[in-house]
């Protein structure tokens, strides 16, 4: 679960960003990157240096830069706090990654002005006039620059901060709350096809990764990705010629030395003695017509895959005509259907 904080200065964003880091949440602020920025060009870091080397950094790379620069260093299985969203745009790059709360965090002018006093920091502006002065020239109206106001429009949560700590505290807690319902858990077969995917990670081969994972009682059994045979140099060190070669697709697959995933995952499982015999079998490809066979005489009941391959359509109507369920994850045809109609 992610938490996005944006609100102007003086709204209580350093208050929440507090509070959810007590209860686990790691955090990251959207300015950080522009401090990193100023230090790397030996500039002094005042809000005004921040605001303007921000809007450059937008202006250069993309308004969505820096929650870019932030996303790539999230995991998923975290909680995080995200502080200073200030562009719409860095908002949308955090709505495509999913689990995604903006909170906004507002407060009266006036009771900013007064926080912003009492923290006391150098350039603050001393007078209310001021105040509103600097916050009307802060908000730019660009595509590129900072523009508080219409990021604040875009939360899915707003929060008014007018009143005791305690009471803000209160209503972060019912957001969490909202937020943990919101967001399910992962089914069963995303959870094992997230497997998967990981698991392809770790083939040798230079054309294309892909992986396989068996699976019975919602348990794991085998798991399998391409590459050449056990003791045979990797097909990323030079290990299969045809793929090194980087031949078209479908050229030459009798040359080739790298065993596929579904064909690894069944012969690990026969390696360790584990009886596959009524299993599920997933994998980041639809078999080709060799693994097919495979899958079929080693008694695999089901097979769900992620990204069809398109060189054939043997193997799908094989594994039809065995009695074997077969079915893409995720595919339009498969809403409304059971499990294993084609």
């Amino acid at each position: 679960m992610i938490i996005g904080l944006t609100g102007k200065n003086g709204s209580g964003k350093g208050e929440v960003a507090k509070f959810l880091k007590g209860r686990g949440f790691f955090y990251f602020s959207l300015s950080d990157e522009i401090r990193e920025e100023l230090k790397s060009r030996k500039e002094e870091i005042t809000r005004d240096n921040l605001i303007r080397a921000g809007n450059e950094l937008r202006s250069t790379y993309g308004p969505s830069i820096l929650a870019e620069r932030i996303l790539a260093r999230l995991d998923p299985d975290k909680n995080y706090a995200i502080d200073s969203f200030r562009n719409p745009l860095e908002v949308a790059a955090f709505k495509r990654r999913g689990n995604f709360v903006l909170l906004a965090v507002c407060a009266e002018a006036r009771r900013r002005f007064e926080r912003v006093r009492m923290r006391g920091r150098e350039n603050d502006p001393q007078t209310f006039e001021d105040f509103l002065k600097k916050e009307s020239v802060e908000e730019a109206d660009s595509n590129t620059g900072q523009q508080l106001t219409k990021t604040e429009a875009l939360a899915d949560v707003r929060i008014e901060n007018n009143g005791p700590l305690a009471e803000l505290h209160e209503k972060v807690k019912e957001v969490l709350v909202r937020a943990v319902s919101q967001f399910a858990r992962p089914n069963w077969d995303e959870y094992f096809m997230g497997i998967a995917r990981m698991v392809a990670l770790r083939s040798n081969c230079v054309k294309r990764k892909v992986a396989a994972v068996i699976v019975k009682d919602k348990r794991i059994i085998s798991t399998g990705y391409n590459g050449t045979p056990r003791g045979v140099k990797n097909c990323n060190e030079g290990g299969c010629p045809r793929c090194n070669s980087f031949d078209v697709q479908g050229a030459n697959l009798g040359e080739c030395l790298c065993s596929h995933a579904e064909e690894n995952s069944i012969t690990q499982a026969a390696y360790h003695g584990v009886s596959i015999k009524d299993s599920t079998l997933y994998t980041t490809f639809s078999p080709c017509l060799i693994c097919t066979k495979m899958i079929i005489n080693s008694g695999i009941r089901e097979v769900i895959y992620s990204t069809e391959y398109t060189l054939d359509a043997v193997p799908l109507k094989l594994l039809q005509e065995a009695g074997v369920k077969i079915r893409q994850l995720g595919s339009p045809s498969e809403a409304g259907k059971k499990e294993g109609d084609l």
